[in-house]
This record gives structure tokens, sequence and C-alpha cells, in this order.
């Protein structure tokens, strides 16, 4: 377990390493003057040559891409995120507010595709080949095909325009997290269903299962502990990687529906070039996958001591 541990923390810092010095250099060499986007979105207003480069100095952008980079590296070991180069504020509470709107979202959405997925799962499983079986399938490769960002105009139409039953934008109450939950949220039972149908199936197709039967051990027994285990393990996979890919996908729903989270506040920031915020959604979002997969080995040796076994 411990050489399992060491060696996904040395992925992780091959990952987090490489997440951000790309990131860095993707910014850095983006076309255009990044002092001059920097000084625009500081002070909305056309400026002079002697402003932009007053800017430039100050936010460091007269050094070298490799001075730069460690510049803000070396406060970020200390958990500094450093300034925001265009309000000059602190990045950590920043980035805190945003956090407070997507985080409880992409816990939601996984909840709304949990709470689908399940049971539909369930349902098509129980007759396999039947009309609720094929069913099951359909809706789930239909919503693996709708883009998230259609389908939330299309619930916002629905729900907003036509029904006025549900607000669009903003996210002062806790209706207007409705809609966001459920764009996110079926596309998460989309991808769900079909994972939790196979595993199903797969493990109510071992070869030893008969045998348990025969020797009069009780369906329920067998489903509780041997066909559940079998079946966890994909579906643990896709969940959690699910809740990592819902920070992708909370990008774009939130600036579809005006929330103030995660996703308006990075596409915000790299309009203005604002390297502090961009790095630190960065190593936010690596955090999170880096976690999610630790999650999600651990979980593998307690659902089935023996994929741990190698590492004994």
């Amino acid at each position: 377990m411990i050489k399992a541990v060491c060696g996904l923390l040395l992925r992780a810092f091959v990952v987090l390493s490489g997440a951000t010095i790309l990131t860095f250099a993707l910014l850095w060499n983006a076309p255009g003057d990044p002092a001059q986007a920097i000084a625009m979105a500081r002070f909305d207003a056309l400026l002079t040559d002697e402003v932009v480069d007053q800017v430039r100095q100050e936010v460091g952008l007269d050094r070298s891409f490799w001075q730069a980079f460690w510049a803000w590296l070396g406060p970020l070991l200390t958990l500094d995120l450093g300034f925001s180069a265009v309000t000059g504020r602190p990045v950590w509470p920043d980035l805190a507010a945003a956090i407070s709107y997507t985080f409880p979202l992409a816990f939601s959405s996984l909840a709304v595709g949990l709470a689908v997925s399940v049971p539909l799962a369930l349902l098509a499983t129980k007759r396999p080949g039947g009309w609720m079986d094929r069913l099951a399938v359909a809706a789930a490769s239909l919503g693996n095909a709708i883009p998230a960002y259609w389908l939330g105009l299309i619930l916002i139409l629905l729900f907003s325009v036509k029904l006025a039953w549900l607000p669009a934008l903003g996210a002062s109450t806790p209706a207007h997290a409705i809609l966001p939950a459920l764009t996110l949220g079926l596309g998460v039972a989309a991808s769900l269903t079909r994972i939790i149908r196979s595993g199903i199936l797969e493990a109510r197709g071992q070869p030893f299962l008969p045998a348990f039967r025969r020797r009069g051990i009780v369906e329920k027994s067998i489903g509780r502990d041997h066909v559940a285990p079998h079946a966890a393990i994909p579906v643990v996979t896709v969940l959690g990687l699910e809740l990592a890919f819902l920070l992708e996908g909370l990008v774009l729903v939130e600036v579809i529906f005006g929330r103030p989270g995660l996703g308006t506040f990075l596409v915000q920031a790299i309009l203005a070039r604002d390297f502090a915020h961009v790095q630190a959604v960065v190593v936010l979002t690596a955090l999170v996958f880096v976690a999610v997969n630790l999650a999600i080995d651990l979980t593998y040796r307690i659902v089935d001591p023996r994929i741990g076994e190698s590492d004994a």
C-alpha cells in the first residue's frame, strides 16, 4: 500500500508540474500583448504606451519566461497564490468565492446523475434484452450525444422562458442551481447508466455464481457479497472521473447560466491574461484530478483486496 501511494504521489507531482508549466507557457506565448490586455482589464479604457509599459514592469512581463515562472512558483510552494494582476487583490479570497459556487453545484450534479442512473440501470438489468433494457440503453446513448451547452439552452427555453418555473441566470437562491445541476447531472446519468448496467450484467455472468446457488446461498447474499463488489469496480472508476470532469463541464455551463463560479472566474482571467488567476484554477483542477485518482485507487483495494496484493 505504501509503495502504491508513493507511486501515486510521484505521478501527482509530474501532473502538477506539467500542467503548471504548460499553462504558463500557453498564456505567455498567446497572441497579443498580455500587458495591454491586463491594462485594458484594469482601467477599462484606451491607454497610452507609457501606461502599458508601466503595467508590464509592474506585473513582471518584462522578464524572461523562466524568471516569471519561478517568481510565481516560489510563493506557491508556501501555498501563496499571489495577487491578481488586474485587481491587485490576493487570489485566495476570489478563488474561494468561486469555489463556494462551483463545488456545491458539482456535487449536486453528481447526485442527480446517481439518482437517475442507478434506478434506470437496475430496471434495465431485471430483464436483459427486454424493452426496458433497450429503452435505458437508447436513453443513455442519446444523453451522451447531446452537448451540455445545447441541453442547457433547451432547459432554459422550456423551464424559464416558456413555463417560467425556474430562474435561468444568477446564483442568488437555491432555485438558480436546479437547471445547471440538471444540465450536468443528466449527462453524468447517461454515462453512469451504461457503466452500471454493464457492470451488473458482467458480474451476474461470473462462472462461480452457479456454484454458490447449488450450495443453497440465497440470491440476496450472492448479490450483496459477490455481484455488487464485482460490479462496483468500474462504477467507482467512472464515478470518480465524472466528478473530476464535472469541473471541466462547469466552465461552460456556469457561463451559460451566468453563475459566478470557477467557469466565469477562469474565462474572465483568460480574457484579461491574469496569470495568477488562471494558474490558480489550473493548480486546483490538477489537485482535484490527483485526489480523485488516489481515492479511486484506494477504494479499489477496499472493494477488492486482491487488487492490492501485488503491492505487498
